[in-house]
């Protein structure tokens, strides 16, 4: 039968998203800049100004080398369709923000404001959290200090690094996040 054929079950499985994503560091050019290969295309990406580390802490400007799942999009609703994105996909609204205080006993959780704790707007007018892929990195349990809001997102037209996170163009991510799986996996580093 023709479903049961090698290639067919691929064809499905591919039909599925991709389930892997390699970011890498460039190996010329600044600590920040990388690249990410998704199904055989390779992006341009920025990382934290630091470049990739294994021992993240909050504030380092490093990106957290290591194999991340994607939990989750959040997107603006009227800059990012919701069309084709495998993974669970919630709306940012406006009061929405992320606790970065690692005195906060909600570091590394969204939360609305006003809060009394240092936190991240998720409601930005740059653009660059039009649609944010929010990445498993320290999350259940968060460890204070171990680092924060490490996202993939869009990046500042000028390429400029991250706090920690990776980022494309508004026109990469357009074309890699209806790729990716429901299950997807960043790999760092």
């Amino acid at each position: 039968m023709p479903w049961k054929t090698r290639e067919n079950r691929r064809r499905a499985a591919g039909s599925k998203g991709l389930r892997r994503v390699i970011v890498t560091q460039s190996v010329t050019g600044p600590a920040h800049h990388g690249l990410l290969l998704a199904g055989g295309a390779t992006f341009r990406c920025v990382l934290g100004r630091a470049g990739l580390t294994r021992a993240k802490r909050e504030g380092d400007g490093a990106t957290p080398a290591g194999a991340w799942a994607l939990v989750e999009f959040r997107r603006r609703p009227a800059r990012f369709s919701r069309a084709g994105l495998r993974p669970p996909t919630k709306d940012i609204r406006s009061p929405e923000r992320w606790c970065d205080d690692p005195g906060s006993f909600l570091y590394n959780r969204p939360l609305r404001s006003p809060s009394r704790f240092r936190c991240e707007t998720l409601w930005r007018g740059d653009g660059c959290y039009d649609l944010v892929g929010v990445l498993d990195y320290n999350l259940k349990p968060a460890q204070r200090g171990r680092g924060s809001a490490i996202f993939l997102h869009i990046a500042t037209e000028d390429f400029e690094p991250t706090a920690g996170c990776v980022a494309l163009s508004a026109r990469d991510m357009a074309r890699v996040a209806p790729r990716l799986a429901r299950c997807a996996v960043l790999v760092i580093g």
